[in-house]
């Protein structure tokens, strides 16, 4: 008996894409609806609607699986402990990563964005996601506040579904890159201050990726310390000359 549990924005999202992988129609399948949907607020509380799709089997389908069980087809041990480990990680890895573009598609419907094209790459538990759009600074927001927020919001629905740890980081335009290289170039002139002025310097506060581009850009640096303090969401970096 063929059957798939599939989920869905709504319940009939997730009976077309069941119809879909099973190459069924409607009328050859039993559905059994484990879950409707449920919206929560920016995403979060909402659940997706859940169904179980059945294949229903033919009587003479039926009557040739009762003359077979006499003589099962038993896989070896070995072929199932293979499948399990090949297949069921790619299966979860591909669901939470595309729940996370709907997440983000669904965010961006809000801000009025309906152009907005995600593409995506993997490495290992890194999974980085590329938004392009022709209202894309709207996401990127002011010195990437809301890509930043997007991106923390993204890594909790990636993790909802993944059943391993999943980094997720959220680029448009290159602003990574380019923030990157401005984050750079500051902390040089923030560390030649701090030891112009003989003080420590601070920097506003900011996430602790970008907090450790400045601490490695100025690691080769031997006449300055850098340091953290105080809590996040304000946490920031602080430079002391070395006396």
């Amino acid at each position: 008996m063929k059957q798939i549990t599939q989920t869905g924005t709504t319940v009939e999202n997730a009976i077309s894409a069941a119809l879909e992988k099973l190459q069924a129609t409607r009328e050859q399948v039993t559905v059994n609806v484990i879950q409707n949907e449920k919206k929560g607020f920016l995403g979060f509380g909402s659940k997706p609607a859940e169904v179980e799709v059945i294949v229903n089997e033919p009587e003479a389908a039926l009557i040739e699986k009762e003359e077979a069980v006499m003589e099962p087809a038993v896989a070896e041990p070995e072929e199932i402990l293979e499948e399990l480990v090949e297949e069921a990680p790619k299966a979860t890895n591909e669901r939470a990563i595309q729940e996370t573009k709907d997440y983000i598609q669904s965010i961006a419907k809000g801000m009025m964005i309906d152009d907005l094209t995600i593409t995506h790459k993997q490495s290992g538990k890194q999974v980085s996601f590329y938004l392009e759009s022709e209202k894309v600074a709207m996401l990127i927001g002011k010195r990437g506040n809301t890509l930043n927020s997007l991106q923390q919001l993204a890594q909790l629905v990636a993790n909802k579904y993944s059943n391993q740890f999943m980094m997720v980081e959220l680029d448009a335009e290159n602003y990574r890159e380019r923030r990157q290289e401005t984050l750079e170039q500051l902390a040089d002139r923030m560390a030649d201050k701090a030891i112009r002025t003989g003080g420590r310097v601070q920097f506003e506060p900011m996430p602790s990726y970008e907090r450790k581009v400045i601490h490695q850009a100025l690691s080769r640096r031997m006449d300055i310390d850098t340091y953290s303090e105080g809590k996040d969401p304000n946490r920031y970096l602080v430079i002391e000359p070395l006396k």
